[in-house]
């Protein structure tokens, strides 16, 4: 094993893919000749050329569009948002395009498509900066959605992603791009299969689920409630559709509780899908309500202060561990 952050992570995976099969290939904004607006897709406009690594005007409907049609004729199209918020401009694209036309065509069309960048709130962009999309795209059939938390899930999903057949919705997170940690040695080819969560910490006292950034404060907030005597089981689901029911349920009939914390606002969502889930199948064996740590219900200021506020926070996490288990804060 060796450690890389996740911007190398994801970078990685698209070299090698794009090493392996010629049919991959890359296109959005500034991707190419700037190297990525995150840096990326750095280097990978002189390894692969201009064919291969495609620059795109300011116009996600349209680039969009081109990667759904170039996967219908037989390529694999990485595309790039600059940032998830982008891509709501390419919603119509995504929703019926996409996600639709191997039903609608009767199966006759594949659309083995990845579409990928920063998702979530960032430092200080404000309300149309901000968004966590994945609620958006786990309401749709057709769709694969990613949400890797570290670099070796970053890179061994999106090597899954790449050679699925299906369109692939693959969030990134915009504040993760730095974050360290352990990947398997060149040459060493991990796939991590879509549907199969992770759990990152073993405990006995309460389930957290948590995943993109929102894992790492759930994990800080675990590493917090332990010095207190609190035992926290920590779950990454990596993929959110397909969600790994099994993982979770088997979880929370262990400890009897469970918290979720999610970057997006309190209504619907896989918070609230996964809410459902565990009073459905695992209603006798909770002790606690299950419970939430989820942003404010309001867009996203620009103040740094008012944005700390508004997102999950370690302090929030152990509050909310804490009334699960009905110890005073």
């Amino acid at each position: 094993m060796r450690e890389i952050n996740y911007r190398t992570a994801v970078r990685e995976a698209m070299v090698e893919e794009m090493m392996r099969d010629e049919r991959v290939c890359l296109m959005g904004e500034e991707v190419g000749h700037y190297q990525g607006a995150y840096k990326v897709t750095e280097g990978m406009l002189e390894k692969f050329g201009e064919r291969r690594v495609v620059d795109t005007p300011i116009a996600e409907f349209g680039f969009a569009g081109v990667g759904i049609g170039a996967a219908m004729v037989g390529l694999r199209p990485i595309v790039e948002f600059m940032t998830w918020n982008f891509s709501a401009v390419a919603f119509d694209q995504i929703l019926n395009n996409a996600a639709k036309l191997y039903q609608m065509s009767g199966g006759q069309y594949r659309v083995p498509v990845v579409f990928r960048g920063p998702n979530g709130a960032a430092r200080q962009v404000a309300a149309q900066h901000s968004h966590s999309m994945d609620p958006f795209y786990v309401n749709i059939p057709g769709l694969h959605v990613c949400a890797p938390s570290t670099p070796r899930d970053a890179k061994g999903l999106l090597k899954t992603a790449i050679r699925d057949d299906n369109p692939v919705i693959f969030l990134e997170g915009e504040t993760l791009y730095a974050v360290k940690g352990e990947v398997p040695d060149e040459g060493v080819e991990e796939l991590i299969p879509f549907g199969q969560a992770r759990i990152a910490q073993e405990g006995t006292d309460v389930t957290l689920v948590a995943w993109g950034r929102p894992y790492h404060t759930a994990m800080q907030a675990a590493e917090s409630l332990a010095k207190e005597g609190i035992s926290c089981e920590v779950i990454d689901p990596r993929t959110l559709r397909p969600l790994d029911h099994r993982t979770v349920v088997e979880s929370v009939k262990k400890t009897n509780r469970c918290v979720i914390v999610h970057e997006h606002w309190e209504h619907g969502g896989t918070g609230a899908q996964l809410v459902d889930l565990v009073q459905r199948e695992a209603f006798d064996y909770l002790d606690a309500p299950v419970l939430r740590v989820h942003n404010q219900d309001v867009s996203m200021p620009y103040a740094v202060n008012l944005e700390n506020t508004v997102l999950p926070t370690v302090e929030r996490v152990v509050d909310a561990v804490k009334k699960t288990l009905y110890v005073a804060s």
